[in-house]
């Protein structure tokens, strides 16, 4: 077995991507980290031990290297691969900010919504 393996492969394996290629792209548009260092190419080789760096949705993953793999097996495989080492945040930390894609306004404050509207006229007896 190798002691290294591409990372594109490796995050393809932990299931962290659907697909290989969405893997490559993030690492050639320089949005992954290998300890510190940023990885301009796909075929940069990961070993044990080394800490990533990288964007998932609209979180910032940080993981560590367990294994590397020879498949992109099922999830408990997948799991196996990696030590998670992302900060979690609690339910009301920013995380909760983008529970809905409906900005958020205080009562009051600016134009009324659609719904503030119709239940305005309803108020008034205008419908």
């Amino acid at each position: 077995m190798s002691t290294s393996l591409r990372i594109d492969r490796w995050l393809w394996f932990a299931r962290f991507f659907k697909s290989r290629s969405l893997a490559a792209k993030t690492c050639v548009d320089r949005k992954v980290r290998v300890n510190g260092s940023v990885v301009a190419k796909s075929n940069h080789q990961v070993r044990t031990g080394d800490v990533l760096t990288f964007p998932q949705g609209r979180e910032i993953r940080i993981v560590r290297v367990v294994e590397l793999g020879t498949r992109r097996g099922p999830a408990a495989e997948a799991r196996a691969l990696f030590e998670d080492l992302t900060e979690q945040t609690d339910d009301k930390g920013a995380a909760s900010n983008y529970d809905s894609g409906q900005a958020r306004r205080d009562d009051g404050a600016g134009r009324p919504t659609k719904a503030d509207r119709r239940e305005i006229m309803r108020f008034l007896g205008k419908e």
